[in-house]
Protein backbone atom coordinates (compact mmCIF):
# COMPACT_ATOMS: atom_id res chain seq x y z
CA UNK A 1 0.00 0.00 0.00
CA UNK A 2 1.48 3.41 -0.98
CA UNK A 3 0.44 4.81 2.42
CA UNK A 4 2.00 3.31 5.54
CA UNK A 5 -0.15 4.86 8.33
CA UNK A 6 2.11 3.89 11.23
CA UNK A 7 5.25 5.14 9.50
CA UNK A 8 3.59 8.38 8.40
CA UNK A 9 2.30 9.29 11.87
CA UNK A 10 5.51 8.25 13.63
CA UNK A 11 7.77 10.25 11.35
CA UNK A 12 9.68 13.14 12.87
CA UNK A 13 8.11 16.56 12.27
CA UNK A 14 9.77 18.53 9.51
CA UNK A 15 10.66 22.16 10.06
CA UNK A 16 11.57 24.86 7.61
CA UNK A 17 12.00 28.60 7.72
CA UNK A 18 9.36 30.43 5.74
CA UNK A 19 9.09 34.08 4.82
CA UNK A 20 6.68 36.38 3.06
CA UNK A 21 6.29 40.06 2.27
CA UNK A 22 3.54 42.41 1.18
CA UNK A 23 3.77 41.24 -2.43
CA UNK A 24 2.91 37.67 -1.42
CA UNK A 25 -0.08 38.92 0.58
CA UNK A 26 -1.30 41.14 -2.25
CA UNK A 27 -0.94 38.33 -4.81
CA UNK A 28 -2.93 36.00 -2.55
CA UNK A 29 -5.71 38.55 -2.12
CA UNK A 30 -5.85 39.16 -5.88
CA UNK A 31 -6.10 35.41 -6.39
CA UNK A 32 -9.25 35.48 -4.24
CA UNK A 33 -10.82 38.15 -6.43
CA UNK A 34 -9.95 41.17 -4.27
CA UNK A 35 -9.62 44.58 -5.88
CA UNK A 36 -13.06 44.95 -7.46
CA UNK A 37 -13.80 47.85 -7.69
CA UNK A 38 -10.10 48.72 -7.81
CA UNK A 39 -10.48 52.10 -6.06
CA UNK A 40 -12.95 50.97 -3.38
CA UNK A 41 -11.41 51.91 0.01
CA UNK A 42 -12.51 48.56 1.46
CA UNK A 43 -10.77 46.67 -1.35
CA UNK A 44 -7.61 48.77 -1.08
CA UNK A 45 -7.02 47.15 2.33
CA UNK A 46 -6.36 43.96 0.37
CA UNK A 47 -4.39 45.40 -2.52
CA UNK A 48 -2.49 48.57 -1.54
CA UNK A 49 0.67 48.13 0.52
CA UNK A 50 0.20 51.37 2.48
CA UNK A 51 -3.20 50.17 3.77
CA UNK A 52 -2.63 46.43 3.73
CA UNK A 53 -4.10 43.97 6.19
CA UNK A 54 -3.82 40.17 5.96
CA UNK A 55 -6.78 37.86 5.55
CA UNK A 56 -6.13 35.03 8.05
CA UNK A 57 -6.54 32.32 5.41
CA UNK A 58 -3.22 33.55 3.98
CA UNK A 59 -1.75 31.14 6.53
CA UNK A 60 -2.59 28.30 4.13
CA UNK A 61 -0.14 29.60 1.51
CA UNK A 62 2.47 31.53 3.53
CA UNK A 63 5.90 30.27 2.62
CA UNK A 64 4.39 28.05 -0.11
CA UNK A 65 7.08 25.36 0.24
CA UNK A 66 5.48 23.80 3.35
CA UNK A 67 2.03 23.56 1.76
CA UNK A 68 -0.25 20.59 1.18
CA UNK A 69 1.60 19.21 -1.84
CA UNK A 70 4.86 19.30 0.15
CA UNK A 71 3.22 17.38 2.98
CA UNK A 72 2.33 14.57 0.60
CA UNK A 73 6.03 13.71 0.31
CA UNK A 74 6.31 12.79 4.01
CA UNK A 75 7.78 9.39 4.99
CA UNK A 76 5.26 6.58 4.53
CA UNK A 77 3.36 8.41 1.78
CA UNK A 78 3.80 7.62 -1.93
CA UNK A 79 0.69 8.55 -3.87
CA UNK A 80 -0.49 9.79 -7.27
CA UNK A 81 -1.56 13.45 -7.26
CA UNK A 82 -4.39 12.55 -9.64
CA UNK A 83 -5.98 10.58 -6.76
CA UNK A 84 -5.78 13.47 -4.31
CA UNK A 85 -8.59 15.82 -3.24
CA UNK A 86 -8.53 18.38 -0.46
CA UNK A 87 -11.26 17.21 1.93
CA UNK A 88 -11.22 19.88 4.62
CA UNK A 89 -9.24 22.73 6.14
CA UNK A 90 -9.01 24.45 9.49
CA UNK A 91 -6.85 27.26 10.83
CA UNK A 92 -6.50 28.63 14.34
CA UNK A 93 -5.01 32.10 14.64
CA UNK A 94 -2.88 32.83 17.69
CA UNK A 95 -2.56 36.50 16.79
CA UNK A 96 -3.09 38.73 13.72
CA UNK A 97 -0.79 37.94 10.81
CA UNK A 98 1.83 40.55 9.86
CA UNK A 99 2.10 41.80 6.28
CA UNK A 100 5.64 40.43 6.14
CA UNK A 101 7.86 38.30 8.28
CA UNK A 102 9.88 35.15 8.87
CA UNK A 103 8.74 32.13 10.81
CA UNK A 104 9.52 28.47 11.41
CA UNK A 105 6.83 26.12 10.08
CA UNK A 106 6.73 22.63 11.60
CA UNK A 107 4.70 20.03 9.71
CA UNK A 108 3.71 16.44 10.40
CA UNK A 109 1.09 13.85 9.55
CA UNK A 110 -1.22 14.11 12.55
CA UNK A 111 -3.48 11.18 11.58
CA UNK A 112 -4.35 8.71 8.83
CA UNK A 113 -7.96 7.53 8.60
CA UNK A 114 -9.52 4.67 6.66
CA UNK A 115 -12.73 5.73 4.88
CA UNK A 116 -13.12 2.46 2.97
CA UNK A 117 -12.72 3.66 -0.61
CA UNK A 118 -10.26 6.39 0.37
CA UNK A 119 -7.67 7.26 2.95
CA UNK A 120 -7.69 10.61 4.74
CA UNK A 121 -4.42 12.24 5.76
CA UNK A 122 -4.49 15.02 8.34
CA UNK A 123 -1.49 17.25 7.66
CA UNK A 124 -0.79 19.65 10.53
CA UNK A 125 1.42 22.73 10.26
CA UNK A 126 2.32 25.06 13.11
CA UNK A 127 4.07 28.37 12.52
CA UNK A 128 5.87 30.55 15.03
CA UNK A 129 8.17 33.56 14.82
CA UNK A 130 10.45 35.14 17.41
CA UNK A 131 7.40 36.54 19.22
CA UNK A 132 5.68 33.17 19.56
CA UNK A 133 3.00 31.08 17.82
CA UNK A 134 1.26 32.53 14.76
CA UNK A 135 -1.13 29.83 13.53
CA UNK A 136 -2.00 26.14 13.52
CA UNK A 137 -3.34 24.67 10.27
CA UNK A 138 -4.90 21.24 9.62
CA UNK A 139 -5.48 20.03 6.06
CA UNK A 140 -7.56 16.87 5.53
CA UNK A 141 -6.52 15.16 2.30
CA UNK A 142 -8.62 12.47 0.58
CA UNK A 143 -6.61 9.91 -1.37
CA UNK A 144 -8.96 7.89 -3.55
CA UNK A 145 -8.40 4.17 -3.76
CA UNK A 146 -6.12 3.99 -0.71
CA UNK A 147 -8.58 2.93 2.02
CA UNK A 148 -9.83 -0.45 3.10
CA UNK A 149 -7.09 -1.69 5.43
CA UNK A 150 -9.39 -1.78 8.50
CA UNK A 151 -8.06 1.31 10.21
CA UNK A 152 -9.83 3.97 12.31
CA UNK A 153 -12.48 5.80 10.26
CA UNK A 154 -11.85 9.00 12.21
CA UNK A 155 -14.30 11.75 13.16
CA UNK A 156 -17.33 12.58 11.05
CA UNK A 157 -18.45 15.95 12.33
CA UNK A 158 -21.44 17.67 10.79
CA UNK A 159 -22.66 21.18 11.60
CA UNK A 160 -26.40 21.55 10.93
CA UNK A 161 -27.41 24.95 9.62
CA UNK A 162 -29.81 27.11 11.65
CA UNK A 163 -33.48 26.62 10.85
CA UNK A 164 -34.03 30.19 9.73
CA UNK A 165 -33.19 32.57 6.92
CA UNK A 166 -29.51 33.56 6.67
CA UNK A 167 -28.37 36.90 8.05
CA UNK A 168 -26.49 37.55 4.82
CA UNK A 169 -26.65 36.03 1.35
CA UNK A 170 -24.04 37.21 -1.17
CA UNK A 171 -22.67 36.07 -4.50
CA UNK A 172 -19.05 36.13 -5.59
CA UNK A 173 -18.09 35.52 -9.25
CA UNK A 174 -15.07 33.37 -10.09
CA UNK A 175 -13.10 34.77 -13.01
CA UNK A 176 -12.14 32.45 -15.88
CA UNK A 177 -8.42 32.88 -15.12
CA UNK A 178 -8.72 32.89 -11.34
CA UNK A 179 -7.26 29.42 -10.75
CA UNK A 180 -4.25 30.37 -12.91
CA UNK A 181 -3.68 33.45 -10.76
CA UNK A 182 -4.32 31.73 -7.44
CA UNK A 183 -1.83 28.92 -8.16
CA UNK A 184 0.97 31.53 -8.23
CA UNK A 185 0.64 31.60 -4.44
CA UNK A 186 2.19 28.13 -4.35
CA UNK A 187 -0.28 25.32 -5.13
CA UNK A 188 1.05 24.00 -8.43
CA UNK A 189 -1.19 20.92 -8.69
CA UNK A 190 -1.88 20.69 -12.46
CA UNK A 191 -5.48 19.70 -11.67
CA UNK A 192 -6.20 23.43 -11.53
CA UNK A 193 -4.55 24.40 -14.81
CA UNK A 194 -3.95 21.50 -17.20
CA UNK A 195 -7.07 20.24 -19.05
CA UNK A 196 -5.45 16.88 -19.86
CA UNK A 197 -4.47 16.29 -16.23
CA UNK A 198 -7.97 17.29 -15.11
CA UNK A 199 -9.43 14.62 -17.43
CA UNK A 200 -7.15 11.99 -15.86
CA UNK A 201 -8.58 13.01 -12.48
CA UNK A 202 -12.14 12.61 -13.76
CA UNK A 203 -13.08 16.23 -14.53
CA UNK A 204 -13.96 17.66 -17.93
CA UNK A 205 -11.88 20.76 -17.26
CA UNK A 206 -9.62 22.21 -14.50
CA UNK A 207 -11.34 23.00 -11.21
CA UNK A 208 -10.77 25.86 -8.80
CA UNK A 209 -8.55 25.20 -5.79
CA UNK A 210 -10.58 24.35 -2.71
CA UNK A 211 -8.40 26.76 -0.75
CA UNK A 212 -9.32 29.54 -3.17
CA UNK A 213 -13.04 29.12 -2.45
CA UNK A 214 -12.03 28.83 1.23
CA UNK A 215 -10.29 32.22 1.12
CA UNK A 216 -13.06 33.83 -0.94
CA UNK A 217 -15.59 32.71 1.66
CA UNK A 218 -13.64 34.09 4.61
CA UNK A 219 -13.22 37.41 2.82
CA UNK A 220 -16.99 37.55 2.26
CA UNK A 221 -17.65 36.87 5.95
CA UNK A 222 -15.12 39.48 7.11
CA UNK A 223 -16.39 42.13 4.70
CA UNK A 224 -20.09 41.42 5.28
CA UNK A 225 -20.45 40.60 8.98
CA UNK A 226 -17.17 41.51 10.73
CA UNK A 227 -16.91 45.13 9.66
CA UNK A 228 -13.94 44.40 7.41
CA UNK A 229 -11.76 43.70 10.47
CA UNK A 230 -9.55 40.67 9.73
CA UNK A 231 -8.11 40.73 13.28
CA UNK A 232 -11.45 39.57 14.70
CA UNK A 233 -11.09 36.07 13.19
CA UNK A 234 -10.01 33.48 15.75
CA UNK A 235 -10.50 30.24 13.79
CA UNK A 236 -12.01 29.03 10.55
CA UNK A 237 -12.86 25.53 9.38
CA UNK A 238 -14.68 23.90 6.48
CA UNK A 239 -15.36 20.65 4.67
CA UNK A 240 -14.93 20.70 0.90
CA UNK A 241 -18.28 19.26 -0.17
CA UNK A 242 -17.97 19.69 -3.93
CA UNK A 243 -16.05 21.28 -6.75
CA UNK A 244 -16.45 24.64 -8.44
CA UNK A 245 -15.21 25.68 -11.87
CA UNK A 246 -13.67 28.98 -12.96
CA UNK A 247 -16.38 31.08 -14.54
CA UNK A 248 -19.04 30.00 -12.04
CA UNK A 249 -20.50 31.98 -9.13
CA UNK A 250 -20.28 31.21 -5.44
CA UNK A 251 -23.39 31.79 -3.33
CA UNK A 252 -22.33 32.41 0.28
CA UNK A 253 -25.02 32.26 2.97
CA UNK A 254 -24.13 33.29 6.52
CA UNK A 255 -25.80 32.85 9.89
CA UNK A 256 -24.43 35.00 12.72
CA UNK A 257 -24.41 33.74 16.29
CA UNK A 258 -22.64 34.49 19.54
CA UNK A 259 -19.02 34.87 18.46
CA UNK A 260 -19.47 32.62 15.44
CA UNK A 261 -20.69 32.65 11.87
CA UNK A 262 -21.94 29.49 10.17
CA UNK A 263 -21.61 29.44 6.40
CA UNK A 264 -22.91 27.42 3.46
CA UNK A 265 -21.35 27.86 0.02
CA UNK A 266 -22.88 26.61 -3.24
CA UNK A 267 -22.36 26.92 -7.01
CA UNK A 268 -25.15 29.10 -8.42
CA UNK A 269 -25.01 27.84 -12.02
CA UNK A 270 -25.35 24.19 -10.97
CA UNK A 271 -28.57 24.55 -8.99
CA UNK A 272 -26.75 25.52 -5.81
CA UNK A 273 -24.58 22.39 -5.74
CA UNK A 274 -22.65 22.26 -2.43
CA UNK A 275 -19.10 23.61 -2.48
CA UNK A 276 -18.24 24.22 1.20
CA UNK A 277 -20.14 22.65 4.12
CA UNK A 278 -19.82 22.43 7.91
CA UNK A 279 -18.17 25.82 7.72
CA UNK A 280 -17.60 27.88 10.85
CA UNK A 281 -15.81 31.18 11.54
CA UNK A 282 -15.21 31.93 15.22
CA UNK A 283 -14.48 35.56 16.05
CA UNK A 284 -14.13 38.15 18.77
Amino acid sequence: MPIDPAKAVAAEPRSAEISWDHKDVQLYHLGLGAGVPATDPDELRYTLESRLHVLPSFATVAGAGMGVVGGLSAPGIDIDLAAVLHGGQSITLHRPLPTGGRAVSTSRVAAVYDKGKAAVLVLRSEAADEDGPLWTSDASIFVRGEGGWGGDRGPSERLPLPDRAPDADVERPIREEQALLYRLSGDWNPLHADPEFAKLAGFDRPILHGLCSYGMTLKAVVDTLLGGDVTRVRSYRTRFAGIVFPGETLRIRMWAGDGRVQVAVTAVERDDAPVLADTLVEHS
